[in-house]
């Protein structure tokens, strides 16, 4: 063990090596100490840099003095995220960090049946990891008293911005124990995630990883010029030519994410779509599939792009540019995981050339031209980068300090036949 997990009890530290860590990320060796030492901390880092162990190992060695089980339905730390897919990653990383420890825990989200939610609350459990609309359903039936909870963490501020989730946390802060640590991760921080910040937490360290570069250093990010009609044909081709055994496809529809995999299956490439109208089981199978490798490419909806923790995906293709241009980060964070390579395709249509520059203006450089597949389109590629010329061009010109002409301020030069004296007849 090296760095701060060198410092971190002996039963998490076995546990780390089984997962074969070593070294922590820069944003654990930050992240970690101040939490160990009972501090609030805000903490942005780019998506998969390790986040997720950042705020569970520490969580974890604090809890691991206690000898007496929680009373029933009052856990001990609460965890907030967004979505019913991080929900369950946090709680896998709960259980693999935790694996010699007697910390006990649930994950708690809408989708499935409550019951065993309930019998879980009710044995008492040291961690809750929910989202938040389960959670107040749960609360109001009296399954859970938030009264006894000793350290909150909100993951994902951000995404829960996006989702319209600020009031029901605001709920849930107001049923907190004001004598409590807090934790306060976000990817990216907008104003309104420094506001919300500003509501839970007391003198904060604040732990920031690459703050002015969104995008993982190590991926990959190609832009292809294609036809709608064609996206498919594109998608099929590389994923053959490029031989790629582990992919997330990211589509806009849910519609469209299983029109993908039926033109997928047909070529002969498994895969399955995740998106909202599937019920949590088959979300759930999908992404065992997926990790297992009896699934090629899952075929996703943005509501998987924070929720998927999977080892060794060398490839993300964004088959639809995503909305909100922040969404672009999450996405291509699938890949390069804890250091590793990895590739981010992004096909733009005509129909995807505002959202392109808007992405392109969020992560502040434009994305490489990839040209060489049957499928280009030239005239999008033009499309494009001519706009950024001409935009370029139009704010050079609006900056350029406007001087007065030379001529304009003396007289006009004589000509050579003024000088000669041979204007005298012209002008007589």
């Amino acid at each position: 063990m090296e760095g701060v997990f060198d410092s971190v009890i002996p039963e998490i530290q076995h546990a780390l090596r089984r997962e074969h860590y070593e070294m922590p990320t820069p944003v654990q060796a930050q992240a970690i100490p101040p939490q160990v030492a009972g501090d609030d901390l805000f903490g942005s880092a780019q998506t998969g840099t390790g986040k997720t162990a950042a705020f569970t190992i520490p969580l974890l060695q604090e809890l691991s003095s206690y000898r007496k089980r929680p009373d029933s339905g009052c856990p001990r730390a609460l965890i907030l995220a967004p979505t019913r897919e991080l929900a369950a990653q946090i709680g896998d990383s709960i259980a693999t960090y935790g694996r010699f420890l007697h910390v006990s825990h649930t994950v708690i989200f809408g989708g499935v049946g409550q019951r065993p939610q309930e019998l879980a609350l009710d044995r008492g459990v040291d961690i809750v990891v929910a989202t938040p609309g389960r959670l107040l359903d749960l609360m109001g039936q009296g399954h859970v008293d938030l009264s006894q909870v000793e350290t909150f963490i909100l993951d994902e501020a951000d995404r829960m911005l996006d989702m319209g989730f600020i009031p029901d946390i605001e709920k849930v802060i107001a049923r907190l124990p004001e004598d409590r640590r807090n934790g306060f991760f976000s990817a990216t921080v907008p104003m309104a995630v420094e506001e919300l910040a500003g509501k839970i937490l007391v003198n904060p360290v604040r732990v920031k990883i690459d703050p002015e570069k969104p995008t993982v250093d190590k991926i990959d990010q190609r832009l292809l010029y294609v036809d709608r009609a064609k996206k498919d044909d594109l998608l099929i081709d590389m994923i053959r030519r490029r031989k790629i055994k582990r992919a997330i496809v990211f589509v806009k529809m849910k519609y469209r994410a299983s029109r993908v995999c039926d033109r997928l299956g047909r070529a002969g490439i498994s895969s399955e779509p995740i998106h909202g109208n599937k019920s949590q089981a088959a979300r759930t199978r999908a992404l065992e599939q997926f990790k297992k490798g009896k699934v090629k490419v899952l075929v996703a909806t943005d509501i998987a792009a924070r929720g998927i923790d999977v080892d060794d995906i060398t490839d993300v293709f964004n088959y639809d540019l995503p909305v909100e241009a922040e969404t672009y980060v999450h996405r291509i964070g699938r890949t390069a995981r804890a250091g590793a390579e990895g590739h981010a395709w992004t096909f733009c249509s005509k129909d995807d050339v505002d959202l392109l520059r808007d992405v392109e203006r969020f992560i502040k450089r434009p994305i490489l031209d990839e040209t060489d597949h049957e499928y280009h389109r030239e005239s999008f590629l033009n499309m494009v980068r001519n706009f950024k010329t001409s935009r370029r061009k139009e704010a050079q010109k609006r900056n350029k300090t406007k001087k007065p002409k030379r001529w304009a301020l003396k007289k006009k030069p004589r000509s050579i036949r003024e000088l000669s004296g041979g204007g005298g007849e012209r002008n007589s």
